[in-house]
């Protein structure tokens, strides 16, 4: 244990994304610098959590929709990978490592969700194998760098929830979703496509098998615009898309949908801002794994 209490290691620098801080500042500040200001300042965003050299480009276009200035806390929640969970869990670790500088765990907030009774406490092997919530830390750390030592993280992973349990989490955390001085990043890839992941929808109407996965993703991107959390419900049982950060951004929209019903005359937008694919599937022994990035905005 250190000074900063116990840490949990950037356990996927190194593979996923390099251990180089200087290398890394400097890929995260190109893909920045590429990405354009479309809604800012956000209160929340979806970004993808692949391997940087897939979709680091596409999460710039969520991450430069961030004002530090406004952030004193960011909330991760990221889904569960490698272990079955029911609920939501919190770190045991007082700190998290990035190749960059090392982030804070909110302790406050945390005793605050404890006292819910609804939420678990994950080990340290689940919360180092999980790359979900790992993979926002160095653009957490790059967007927020202005304000070094001055915010904390709350990360929280997210098991395989039941449309009610949905509801209940977004109920809890909707009153920090309506904290102007929160930002809540939503970690999620999207369509999984190819007999690897044991999905292979295909609607040939749409065209190519790469052009029926757009057309599929778009179809949920769509009704996450429209904040409508039942209808996300609804499409995911139709189409068993298998977008891994499906219950993250459930419980997301079942926050924003307890704040319109609590709140007059707040306006609330959600916009995706890019789309992109690993690659383009051809043939029914392809692959690809797709990445989308939004931001939400309240006044």
């Amino acid at each position: 244990m250190s000074k900063n209490g116990k840490i949990r290691k950037a356990s996927h620098a190194g593979g996923w994304y390099t251990d180089s801080g200087a290398e890394l500042n400097a890929q995260l500040e190109s893909w920045l610098s590429k990405a354009s200001v479309s809604l800012k300042p956000a209160r929340a965003i979806i970004a993808p959590h692949a391997g940087y050299y897939f979709c680091g480009a596409c999460g710039a276009f969520a991450y430069r929709q961030v004002d530090p200035n406004s952030v004193k806390r960011v909330f991760i929640l990221g889904p569960s990978h490698h272990v079955r969970m029911s609920n939501c869990a919190l770190s045991g670790m007082d700190t998290y490592e990035t190749p960059l500088y090392n982030l804070t765990i909110d302790k406050g907030v945390y005793e605050e969700l404890y006292g819910t009774g609804a939420f678990d406490t994950m080990s340290l092997n689940t919360d180092e194998a999980e790359h979900s919530l790992e993979m926002h830390l160095p653009y957490i750390a790059k967007v927020m760098e202005s304000r070094k030592g001055q915010f904390t993280i709350v990360p929280i992973l997210v098991g395989s929830l039941s449309p009610d349990k949905e509801v209940k989490y977004g109920q809890i955390l909707s009153p920090y979703l309506r904290d102007p001085g929160n930002l809540f990043v939503i970690s999620s890839d999207f369509c999984h496509w190819g007999k690897r992941f044991s999905y292979t929808h295909y609607e040939k109407s749409n065209g190519k098998i790469w052009q029926s996965i757009e057309s599929l993703d778009r179809m949920g991107m769509d009704i996450i615009e429209k904040m409508d959390p039942s209808a996300f419900t609804k499409y995911l049982q139709t189409f068993q898309n298998t977008i891994c950060g499906r219950h993250p951004i459930g419980v997301l929209l079942n926050a924003i949908d307890q704040l319109r019903h609590t709140s007059n005359g707040i306006r609330m937008e959600m916009k995706f801002l890019m789309y992109a694919q690993s690659s383009q599937c051809e043939t029914m022994h392809d692959s690809s794994v797709s990445y989308a990035s939004a931001a939400f905005v309240m006044q």
